[in-house]
């Protein structure tokens, strides 16, 4: 069976989540640093206002900031991290699947393509996916998802020695005094 989306479903364009932990804030979608100018520009194109923070960074010292950024992170344009800024949530119009649609569907970023696989050890699929839920044998016929995650996963191996992580500072109001800014260094 093959993936698609659920009937009134935009979940994974509005839930953002706290990771690794709530000290680093909610993460925005994943985007690698050849997506980033392309993105801007759509946002230009559909009058979105977004923001595109550092996610991974790698260095080849300890002591210093990342040298290069592996990859960046599309926000939520909610105060609190959540609801995709490509979400057309005004329009009153609905996606094929009865949700909300997206304004870059086609040109969208290749995280966006992967979902609803989740890159971990092994690859699994997200457990919050209406789509998951409902079809027991939702990994079967993957090609397009597995291909896009693939791709992330060649541009994320790093060339230096230490990673950082990048605290986004952004979440619920009552986690705001556990959320850190800036880069982090993984230990």
């Amino acid at each position: 069976m093959e993936f698609q989306c659920v009937e009134d479903c935009s979940q994974c364009c509005v839930e953002r989540e706290y990771y690794p932990s709530k000290r680093f804030g909610k993460i925005g979608v994943l985007i690698l640093p050849e997506e980033k100018c392309r993105i801007e520009k759509l946002a230009i194109k559909n009058e979105s206002k977004i923001k595109i923070l550092p996610r991974i960074g790698i260095s080849e010292k300890k002591d210093s900031f990342p040298s290069k950024i592996l990859a960046y992170q599309l926000m939520g344009s909610e105060k609190n991290g959540n609801t995709c800024p490509f979400l057309d949530t005004d329009s009153g119009e609905e996606s094929p699947h009865g949700g909300h649609p997206c304004k870059i569907y086609n040109e969208r970023p290749l995280a966006c393509t992967a979902y609803p696989l989740i890159e971990s050890d092994p690859i699994t699929l997200d457990q919050k996916c209406k789509f998951c839920k409902e079809h027991e044998n939702a990994d079967n016929n993957l090609n397009s998802e597995i291909e896009a995650l693939l791709k992330i996963k060649e541009k994320m191996i790093p060339s230096e020695e230490f990673i950082w992580r990048y605290a986004t500072n952004i979440g619920e109001i009552e986690d705001q005094e556990i959320i850190e800014s800036g880069w982090i260094l993984e230990e």
